[in-house]
């Protein structure tokens, strides 16, 4: 994270209203993305390179269209310098960050109100820990 930005809480909380739409975006995106790929796998089972099934062909237009929201999505996340954790229906954000001298994440969930907990880099969301003044 050398030449990445940084966020202080302030920062974090400060870019949180547009990240929450964001966020939101993918959260309601992604199960809508999941079910039509599953509506494409119907429709491509009774498909056949001699009779290609028109439903199936709709089918992987919406996926695709879906899938280029979503990829939109998480590169205006990368662009304000935050990360997305996987799995996508997670809501989970990392906001770079140093706490007493080392490389750490801020960490917020989609439901949360605010940037409120921080974790070392190599921790996950098990190891959160709340934040406390001065980060």
């Amino acid at each position: 994270m050398t030449a990445a930005k940084r966020f202080s809480a302030a920062d974090a909380n400060r870019t949180l209203p547009l990240v929450r739409r964001i966020v939101r975006d993918i959260v309601t995106l992604y199960p809508e993305w999941k079910e039509r790929v599953e509506i494409f796998a119907v429709f491509a089972a009774n498909a056949t390179s001699e009779h290609p099934d028109p439903q199936a062909e709709s089918a992987a237009r919406e996926v695709q269209r879906l899938a280029q929201e979503i990829e939109g999505c998480l590169r205006e996340l990368s662009a304000l310098g935050v990360e997305y954790k996987q799995p996508l229906e997670s809501g989970l954000v990392d906001f770079p960050a140093q706490l007493e001298g080392r490389d750490v994440y801020l960490c917020w969930q989609y439901d949360e109100p605010a940037v409120s907990h921080w974790h070392d880099k190599d921790a996950g969301f098990a190891g959160r820990k709340p934040l406390t003044a001065g980060v």
